[in-house]
């Protein structure tokens, strides 16, 4: 009985009813159809309704999920293009290949993956063959984001192709020789084959969300027309649940890329078992891609099912897919007919019937074999879909089974992506499965053959054919002859050279001031590719957006609330700047797209990304490690750095160890700069070695990792002859005399104080107490990199192993200087310690380590017992225990300065 009291949902409806009564007989029709024919046929018509109205242009609510059918009736499909039968004799090769070099592989302890690519097979081969642009017709060609676990498939295809050999194959994931193939897709380990790394899942579809969206920056831009490359992304349906998977789905229904499909296999299984073993993935995929705005094409079942779903005139069977959960779908694939029978179709007195008609052939091939996702045609229909659908991204839900074809001992097992090999009898089973010509003589010493039907055989002839009309080989990474850009002019670097006078300057602000000059250079200025993540006005970079303007594929639609003012929000869809709201991940993405332009589209672009330095290299560090795989150049920022300059943020934001982990990246080339010169002299230098005329064994394929800090400090002039030393890490500032320090004795004590980024200010400071109060003459050094001594101090211990003489630069620079070294910096002490094993002088440190807190840069820094009196302390001790000090003098500091 209706509680009188409740809301009715008419109530809910802020929109008034111009017709009660044309509203109550369209009610009145659905629950006339519901008592007559059932709540499923009520269903069926509202859907049916809605899809119509869609359809229309109503502004209705989509629907979120869709019965667990194809989206495309094989009714609807478009023929097939190709020769299918060539096709299936191709894949065939591919799947033994990729099977046997995994199992000649595991000989050696190695493993690999073999039914990742077993179940996706068809989902490549039908790209390959009819869809992927490669790189030698017009434009870039498509951009491919392999599954990781999928390479054995790929090094199949390319091994058929003639792009590798036996021996390659034999070296799967064993490179040391030379001649081997990563374990997945690796541009810096095999950069003529892979473009995208993505085997740490997650980072795949995330960078081809923005991969997409730069192709749509750099056409909007006028720096190159790729409109007509097309992003693909395999991924797993178990990938999904990374967060980085989803979570730029709204961004590329927001701007519209239709130049981006997503292919996901669903083979329902993920590492150790069912993905959503209660309940179904795709499904749940299927309304969060919706929800967010993407078209859905799913494509679940083969040509098998055509049978059963024209016997189904009652919705039984459909019904009865969409609640099967994705546990018992895998144990159909083990089970025998008569368990299906009974557990599937045993349920519903419509599907006994219907399973009256069926034999029990017929019931094993369509629960057992036949999926969407393992037909060429259907796979054919769906990615047809796919690159005709404008104005939004589409995803396809492919069903498939892991471990197809590779027999009952590998499909759908929970253990298979564990599993590393077939035995023999196995291969001959798949050997004949596939009606391959490998005869039983072949398996020499029980090692498994490879397979290849001749360099002049109609599959090669037929596969190079078809790469040949769709632009050469695919996937493919090209290193274009790009001629290097341009220096920009001297004096926009010269300008900082003679300091800022009175007026204090933050390292921030004069890092911005530079680009603005660099933006502004007629050759290359319109390559700067600035990216923040809606911190633009906390880095004082809001006055680029006038001049720049923000991208947005939509202009600016809307009058800015700041538009009478100087520095006003500008979009605009030729703007330069990547202002990408609050995503860390997002703008890293962004960052390795353009860092990348120079291989993908052969265009030199240089992206600096600014960034608070504590969401950085903690929040994002596996990115970093994607870019330097990837090979990109550009420039990371991290901003507000250190422990202790940020006043009052306290512990969330206080970085005391980014460049702790910056010096685990083999390509970030880290600095913590102390002054604006000093700024100056490294982007210069990072864009000689990145973009311009590299040095005879420098690695260009590099990126530039910059700690700059907000504290608005004097910035002194340019000592003479000290660019080398500002590169390669290390000089010396002042000495005591040079400073114009008063040291009474001619044979005072002396020290030499080591400082980075914002803490030469405290150690200038220092300089100046011990001279004045304590008699010690210090001298100062401004260490710009101590992760760029190091590893120039073990590149000179590995020549001393071969043979060669090579002395550390750190160890030449400091060599004569008297007395011993005291290094300080805003971050962990392991910061600077990373060179005191090359530091002939007895060596000390102090650093920021522990966690960070809420407090004034003061007391943060007597806090941690790195401000200037605390450095006096702690030089004093280190004099006396050499005895050059009284050791008294240590305790009348402490209780001077109240330490």
């Amino acid at each position: 009985m209706t509680d009188p009291t409740a809301i009715q949902p008419s109530e809910l409806d802020q929109l008034p009813d111009r017709d009660p009564e044309e509203t109550a007989e369209w009610q009145a029709s659905l629950d006339a159809v519901t008592q007559a024919a059932g709540p499923h046929r009520a269903a069926y018509l509202m859907r049916r309704t809605l899809e119509r109205a869609e359809g229309n242009g109503l502004a209705l609510p989509k629907l979120l999920e869709t019965d667990y059918v194809n989206t495309i009736p094989t009714a609807a499909e478009p023929a097939a293009a190709g020769d299918e039968a060539m096709e299936t004799r191709i894949t065939a090769w591919n799947r033994w290949n990729a099977a046997a070099m995994v199992t000649r592989g595991a000989k050696h302890g190695v493993g690999g993956h073999i039914a990742t690519f077993a179940s996706a097979a068809w989902l490549y081969e039908t790209g390959f063959n009819h869809f992927f642009k490669g790189k030698e017709g017009d434009g870039s060609g498509d951009q491919l984001f392999i599954q990781g676990h999928a390479s054995p498939g790929i090094y199949a295809r390319a091994f058929l192709d003639g792009r590798l050999t036996e021996q390659h194959l034999d070296n799967f994931r064993q490179e040391s020789g030379g001649s081997g193939l990563p374990s997945y897709p690796h541009p810096r380990r095999l950069p003529w084959l892979w473009e995208f790394p993505t085997v740490s899942m997650g980072l795949g579809p995330l960078s081809a969300i923005y991969q997409a969206r730069f192709n749509r920056y750099l056409t909007s831009r006028g720096i190159k027309d790729v409109s007509q490359s097309h992003v693909w992304a395999f991924l797993g349906d178990g990938e999904m649940d990374e967060p980085e998977s989803t979570a730029a789905l709204t961004l590329a229904s927001r701007e519209g890329l239709d130049n981006l499909t997503f292919v996901i296999n669903c083979n329902l299984q993920r590492l150790d078992g069912p993905v959503r073993a209660n309940f179904k993935i795709v499904q749940e995929l299927e309304a969060r891609f919706r929800g967010s705005g993407w078209n859905v094409v799913k494509s679940l079942w083969g040509s098998a099912w055509d049978e059963l779903f024209q016997l189904d005139t009652t919705g039984a069977l459909v019904r009865r897919l969409r609640e099967v959960p994705d546990a018992q779908v895998q144990t159909y694939q083990t089970r025998d007919a008569a368990y299906i029978r009974q557990d599937f179709f045993g349920s519903d007195p419509a599907l006994v019937e219907m399973a009256k008609l069926l034999s029990d052939d017929k019931i094993i091939e369509c629960f057992r074999f036949s999926r969407g996702g393992h037909e060429s045609r259907k796979v054919y229909a769906a990615y047809r879909a796919a690159v005709s659908h404008k104005g939004a991204p589409t995803v396809i839900l492919a069903q498939t089974v892991k471990g197809h074809t590779l027999g009952e001992g590998f499909a759908s097992k929970n253990a298979n992506h564990q599993m590393k090999k077939l035995s023999v009898d196995e291969f001959k089973q798949m050997r004949d499965l596939l009606e391959l010509p490998i005869s039983d003589s072949q398996f020499v010493d029980g090692v498994v053959p490879y397979g290849h039907p001749g360099a002049d055989a109609p599959e090669v002839r037929y596969l190079q054919e078809r790469r040949a009309a769709l632009g050469g080989p695919a996937p493919a990474r090209r290193t274009h002859a790009v001629a290097p850009l341009p220096a920009p002019a001297d004096k926009t670097f010269a300008s900082f050279d003679k300091g800022s006078g009175s007026q204090n300057l933050a390292t921030t602000m004069a890092f911005v001031r530079l680009v603005k000059d660099l933006v502004r250079d007629k050759q290359t200025g319109r390559r700067w590719v600035p990216i923040v993540p809606d911190e633009a006005r906390t880095f004082g970079m809001e006055s680029l957006f006038p001049s720049l303007g923000i991208y947005s594929p939509k202009g600016q639609t809307y009058e800015p609330v700041d538009r009478d003012q100087l520095m006003y929000y500008k979009e605009a869809t030729d703007g330069q700047i990547l202002n990408e709201g609050i995503t860390e991940a997002g703008s890293m993405a962004d960052f390795i797209a353009a860092s990348t332009a120079y291989s993908t589209h052969g265009e030199t672009m240089i992206p600096f990304y600014i960034f608070y330095s504590m969401f950085g290299w903690q929040r994002t560090a596996d990115q970093m490690w994607q870019l330097g795989d990837q090979l990109g150049r550009g420039f990371l920022v991290g901003a507000t750095a250190g422990r202790t300059t940020l006043t009052g943020e306290g512990l969330q934001h206080a970085d005391g160890h980014s460049p702790v982990i910056a010096a685990t990246n083999p390509a970030a080339l880290s600095y913590d700069p102390a002054f604006a010169y000093e700024i100056a002299a490294i982007v210069k230098d990072g864009l000689r070695r990145m973009y311009g005329e590299a040095a005879p064994g420098e690695d260009q394929d590099v990126f530039y990792y910059l700690t700059v800090y907000n504290e608005p400090m004097p910035q002194p002039a340019k000592p003479a002859g000290v660019d080398e030393g500002i590169v390669k890490g290390l000089y010396r500032f002042n000495t005591a005399e040079s400073a114009g320090l008063n040291v009474a004795a001619a044979n005072a004590p002396r020290i030499q104080l080591l400082g980075s980024g914002t803490a030469i200010h405290w150690t200038l400071e220092a300089q100046k107490l011990l001279a004045e109060e304590w008699g010690v003459a210090a001298d100062v050094w401004s260490a710009t990199s101590w992760t760029e001594l190091r590893r120039d101090a073990l590149e000179a211990d590995a020549a001393l192993l071969r043979g060669e003489e090579r002395v550390p630069f750190v160890r030449r620079a400091l060599q004569g200087a008297e007395g011993p070294v005291l290094a300080v910096s805003d971050y962990m002490r392991q910061v600077p310690d990373q060179i005191a094993q090359w530091v002939e002088q007895d060596w000390s440190s102090l650093g920021a380590d522990g966690f960070g807190l809420s407090d004034t840069r003061a007391a943060a820094r007597r806090h941690f017992g790195v401000d200037a009196q605390s450095i006096v302390v702690a030089a004093l001790a280190q004099l006396a225990r050499r005895g050059e000090v009284k050791a008294s003098a240590v305790k009348e500091a402490r209780e001077r300065y109240g330490l």
